[in-house]
């Protein structure tokens, strides 16, 4: 079975968010998708399957290294890299991928070989609440001081539910997670945490055991992205780029924007260069 290594959020191979991607993977089962991923230990991969007669159509499944994931970012715009460069017959394509959480359209073009750029329209964005700011800070060993009072704390959807936690200062520099995060997050509602620094337009977000930190999360830009807009730091439909990864090595660049006014957000755009790494073959499948 043929899979592509790209990294997403760069232009350059060797840095931003890297991602494997299993164009055809309809014969593996959920378990063997979950074991591949944590054998070849990217933050995710991504798992293509054909849905329909249309070649730009697939049911999508994404993994992490320890769950199925009903939604993502990176994953879907590396994803319709590697269809553009399989089955794509111009510069500019768009494809239609589904998963559980919702269907989402990438527009892709090709710049050259090996670089794509991809856009992801999330949709529409929820807002499901305001919760007290108070203990958010001490989750990722930061003091009250170190919170944005501007913004609050809010959780939004895209897809998935994100704790928006604002930080000013030098406060992200300074952010870990001591403790799991899983079940103080799902007393708020929330599934996962992102924090923001929205003077400088900088993010940064862990798995929920504070073990990893990932690169550039495209789920949780979406977030940001109708955040952002939802308070008036950006303007309708401004495209504006979102930093993260500089902590990891691997800084990236995620460019978002987002359509609407107050709560009713309607489209949410993330999107990146993607760069080609690898094509690699596996030998041998885990058991199903």
């Amino acid at each position: 079975m043929r899979y592509h290594h790209v990294d997403v959020f760069t232009d350059h191979p060797y840095s931003g968010n890297s991602l494997a991607v299993f164009p055809d993977a309809g014969a593996l089962t959920g378990a063997q998708m979950q074991t591949i991923t944590r054998e070849l230990r990217h933050f995710e991969s991504v798992f293509l399957i054909r849905d329909g007669a249309s070649e730009r159509t697939r049911r999508a499944r994404v993994f992490d290294l320890t769950e199925e994931l009903d939604f993502a970012g990176h994953p879907l715009i590396g994803a319709a890299a590697v269809l553009h460069a399989l089955h794509g017959t111009s510069d500019h394509e768009t494809w239609t991928l589904r998963l559980p959480a919702r269907t989402v359209e990438v527009a892709t073009e090709r710049h050259g070989p090996g670089r794509y750029a991809s856009l992801l329209d999330q949709g529409g964005a929820e807002f499901l609440g305001r919760p007290d700011a108070h203990g958010l800070a001490a989750l990722f060993a930061l003091e009250p001081a170190d919170l944005d009072l501007a913004l609050p704390p809010e959780i939004v959807s895209t897809g998935l539910r994100y704790l928006l936690l604002p930080v000013r200062g030098d406060a992200l520099a300074r952010a870990c997670v001591t403790t799991p995060l899983g079940a103080p997050l799902a007393r708020l509602g929330a599934q996962f945490a992102y924090l923001l620094d929205a003077a400088t337009l900088e993010g940064r977000h862990w798995n929920n055991d504070g073990i990893l930190e990932d690169i550039a999360t495209g789920s949780g830009a979406g977030c940001a992205a109708a955040y952002l807009r939802r308070h008036g730091r950006i303007g309708a439909g401004e495209r504006t780029l979102l930093h993260q990864g500089r902590f990891t090595g691997r800084p990236s660049e995620m460019a978002v924007s987002a359509d609407g006014h107050g709560q009713d957000i309607r489209s949410v755009r993330v999107g990146g260069t993607v760069a080609f790494v690898a094509d690699g073959r596996l030998h041998e499948l885990p058991p199903a």
